[in-house]
């Protein structure tokens, strides 16, 4: 797609060259700096100056002044002009002689020894391999043989340095360090002057059209080939570029970049290098000379010169966004990369991927902009200022300018489509949840969770919550009139909870489980509240609302005191804490909350305090007796309560015992009071209550297990000796005990045999009863007297074994004399022996038996045993 990338501006018309002179025709052109050289037909070389000023709408114009004109005396066409500045020379080359001379009088240079003659073509080399400033290298194409030759041109004279020759007449040619691009006559090819190695290119046919060798960049070269082609080549003959597609007739050819600039006979033609597209075209009739010199397009028609300016970079990337052509502002602006500074690069590259993202934003081509708007660092308000009261009030953002689009608003952007707003909506809220926790929020935080917020709230957004429960920076006094509107009160709730406002948070709550607001946010609102005060780090606010809580509903409400923390002395308040005593004190009017609270102190944290223990027993008795009184009372409920009480009655010991048997004396919570009598180890009231009051014999057995859990084995067995005592009472009527009771006692002994003295059995038992009853009993009895027997003849048998295997050690020991002396010390007091009577240390290391009779613990030699040594057993030296 076109663009207008350049503009032909007039250099030096016809007239300040020629005047009415219709003969004079141009042949070459040079240009150095402000300095423009001018070759014609008639031998004459004219020297111009340049001036260059911008117009009023910003494009630049020239102002010419003629120097002077020098007449070569030669009477043939001045063919090429090359300036040296470095010399201050200028080389020419007119009736195949290269010659040169002044750049400033254009006279000759005095020494005859300045020119080299038979020279069909030249060319400098851009990039020396001389080293030396103070000379230019030139390539040379001879006239009549099929050779290059390298010079240095000097001040006054030049230098033949290298000769080459060649397959072909060579009638083109470019230099660049040791390489030569030459058009031959049938081909073109690369040539490297210093090894000789040469690398054909492609063939083309120099009678049909005018060969172009241009060098572009350091080893490479620009050539016309066959079929309107712009062919690009490096040192290695590769084409690393795809080619441009021009016209047959090229005559001449430039690089701008990025851009290739062709003549053809009535035309320019501007290509870009980056898509191979022709970009633009400019109507010039006559011409016949294209050259650029340091960035300066300059062409030539015979009778005038022009200068081809480019339109400034960013202009032409702007026209390209205006038509929304984003790929190919991005590829100008990446392919211009190279020629402009890396920090003003980059400001520039920011803006025009900004703008883009801009343009595809307006396509909804949401994709697309997000990622220009991340790789081109937009400021996302920017972003936000579009959709109307998102920023907060207090923002101080203002635009870009000159602005990155052109974009009232939202509104103006979408015309009145609420679908497009809508979307255009929902990217906002993606691409800001993206952006808020990157370095593209830094400095504008408040900004980005703000507007974040109002587009939940608005658009009934789940994450919503979400945001408002994690960090952020939401603003307080632009953010709750918001929510306001939208209804979203337990947001609300929220955001004064975050900014550290609870009494406010909870009192809209409360409010809304009220009935007064609506706001169907969260269903399970009061349970929320509970759990909110639970963890609340002010007490007052706790107290103010748990009255509220416990009349809705005691079971939930009391949470807020369950689930508080509670410090290591259980008790002891602290800044963030209540203390226990005054929440029992409260609950006093709430007795279902104050049950579940002790419950929850003595059950659930297990504080070991006596009051908290006998309070809750005490709940458990009255909750107890208050179903008993009902009529009729519920069986199921009442079985729950005392199953209540009895677990706790069982494994707490902290209760007052008789102040619990004082309230349950009245009732017949017979099995209640049988276990507070095991509490006081009045095991015999407790197995009569069971055994003869209930009559539950299974009770009374599990009561026997209770009573003697973690007691040693002679404690249970006296407890199991005393219910079957009381099972076998001889003071009860003799039909009592033939009876249940007898029925139980057997029971008993064959169930657990094994804790009775089968001795003290056999005496308590009836004469009547016969063998087979007690069968069972018996049998276990007699295996585990049996076993008892046999295990203790076995441990008999190994105490023997050791006594017998120690005597043996000791009379080896005394076998074999210890030797003591009174040079050799003993190894506990480390004084000498004066009599024979010794302790022998295991190893046969004897020390005094006073010494040994002294040390308490004979922690030298642990696992051994001392042995005494005496009567002889030692012998002194």
């Amino acid at each position: 797609m076109s663009v207008k990338a350049f503009e032909l501006v007039p250099a030096v018309e016809r007239e300040l060259l020629m005047g009415d002179k219709a003969r004079i025709n141009i042949e070459c052109i040079e240009c150095c700096g402000k300095h423009l050289y001018v070759g014609t037909n008639d031998c004459f070389i004219h020297h111009f100056l340049l001036e260059e000023h911008a117009t009023t709408k910003g494009m630049l114009s020239y102002t010419v002044q003629k120097l002077l004109f020098k007449y070569l005396g030669l009477k043939k066409p001045v063919e090429a002009l090359k300036a040296a500045s470095a010399l201050e020379r200028i080389i020419v080359l007119c009736d195949a002689t290269v010659s040169v001379i002044d750049m400033i009088t254009l006279e000759p240079v005095p020494s005859g020894g300045a020119k080299i003659k038979g020279v069909a073509a030249f060319c400098v080399n851009e990039n020396p391999v001389n080293g030396d400033p103070f000379c230019v290298e030139i390539g040379v194409l001879s006239a009549r043989r099929r050779t290059v030759q390298i010079y240095m041109v000097y001040e006054d004279r030049v230098q033949l340095v290298k000769e080459v020759n060649t397959p072909e007449q060579p009638c083109a040619v470019s230099l660049d360090g040791y390489f030569l691009c030459l058009a031959l006559s049938t081909q073109y090819m690369i040539l490297n002057y210093s090894t000789g190695a040469a690398q054909d290119l492609f063939p083309y046919d120099s009678e049909e059209r005018k060969p172009i060798v241009k060098r572009i960049g350091r080893e490479e070269f620009l050539l016309a080939a066959p079929g309107g082609l712009g062919m690009f080549a490096n040192a290695e003959g590769i084409s690393q570029r795809a080619p441009v597609n021009w016209s047959e007739s090229v005559m001449g050819a430039a690089v701008c970049f990025p851009y290739v600039v062709a003549l053809d006979e009535g035309f320019v033609t501007i290509h870009s290098m980056l898509d191979q597209q022709l970009k633009q075209t400019l109507s010039f009739r006559d011409g016949h000379i294209l050259q650029d010199f340091e960035g300066k397009v300059v062409l030539a028609s015979t009778k005038a010169v022009y200068v081809l300016v480019p339109l400034p970079l960013e202009r032409q990337i702007q026209e390209l966004l205006a038509g929304h052509r984003v790929e190919e502002a991005l590829a100008l602006t990446e392919g211009a990369r190279r020629n402009i500074p890396k920090d003003k690069f980059q400001i520039l590259h920011r803006r025009i991927l900004q703008q883009a993202g801009f343009i595809q934003f307006g396509q909804l081509q949401f994709l697309e902009a997000k990622e220009h708007f991340r790789t081109g660092q937009l400021d996302v308000r920017e972003l936000i200022s579009l959709y109307p009261l998102l920023l907060p009030a207090s923002s101080s953002f203002a635009r870009c300018h000159p602005a990155l689009h052109g974009f009232a608003d939202l509104n103006h952007l979408a015309q009145g489509d609420q679908d497009k707003v809508q979307r255009c909506k929902r990217f906002l809220i993606t691409y800001l949840g993206e952006v808020r926790s990157t370095e593209g929020a830094n400095g504008c935080r408040e900004d980005v969770d703000t507007a974040l917020l109002k587009l939940y709230a608005e658009q009934d957004h789940e994450s919503l919550l979400d945001l408002l429960a994690s960090p952020n920076a939401c603003l307080l006094a632009d953010s709750a009139p918001w929510l306001e509107k939208h209804h979203k009160y337990f947001a609300l709730g929220l955001l004064y909870h975050y900014n550290g406002q609870d009494s406010a948070a909870l009192q809209l709550w409360v409010r809304i489980v009220n009935g007064d607001l609506q706001d169907s946010t969260r269903s399970d609102l009061y349970e929320y509240i509970v759990d909110f005060l639970g963890f609340c780090s002010n007490p007052d606010l706790v107290w103010k609302y748990a009255d509220w809580a416990l009349q809705r509903d005691q079971t939930i409400g009391v949470q807020i005191f369950t689930r508080r923390p509670v410090g290591q002395d259980q008790v002891k308040e602290q800044k963030d804490q209540v203390n226990p005593d005054d929440v029992i004190t409260y609950l006093g009017k709430h007795s279902q909350a104050l049950l579940l609270y002790l419950e929850h102190l003595v059950l659930g944290r297990r504080i070991q305090k006596e009051k908290l223990h006998t309070h809750l027993a005490v709940q458990y008795t009255d909750r107890v007796l208050s179903l008993l009184s009902q009529s009729p009372p519920v069986d199921q409920q009442v079985s729950v309560a005392r199953d209540k009480l009895q677990l706790l009655l069982r494994e707490s010991s902290l209760y007052r015992v008789q102040l619990l048997l004082g309230e349950l004396s009245i009732v017949n919570l017979f099995l209640e009071r049988a276990t507070l009598h095991g509490k006081l180890e009045e095991h015999d009231k407790a197995l009569h209550i069971l055994v003869h009051q209930l009559k539950d014999f299974p009770a009374a057995e599990a009561y026997c297990v209770w009573g003697s859990a973690s007691r040693d084995p002679a404690y249970q067995q006296s407890l199991f000796h005393l219910l079957l005592g009381v099972y076998l009472d001889r003071d009860l009527p003799s039909s009592t005990v033939t009876g249940e009771l007898e029925m139980a006692a057997v029971d008993l002994l064959n169930r657990h045999g094994e804790v009775f003295d089968a001795v003290r059995v056999l005496d308590l038992l009836p004469e009547g009863w016969s063998l087979q009853l007690l069968r069972p009993f018996l049998g276990r009895a007699l295996r585990g007297s049996m076993h008892a027997c046999r295990t203790s003849q076995v441990a008999l048998g190994l105490a023997r074994s050791e006594n017998l295997q120690l005597q043996h050690d000791r009379l080896k020991q005394r076998r074999s004399p210890v030797l003591v002396s009174q040079k050799k010390g003993c190894v506990l007091c480390h004084n000498t022996f004066s009599e024979p009577d010794c302790v022998c240390l295991p190893g046969g290391v004897p020390v005094h038996t006073h010494c040994a009779a002294q040390r308490v613990e004979p922690s030298s030699s642990p696992g051994c045993d001392w042995l005494h040594l005496g009567g002889g057993g030692g012998h002194i030296r």
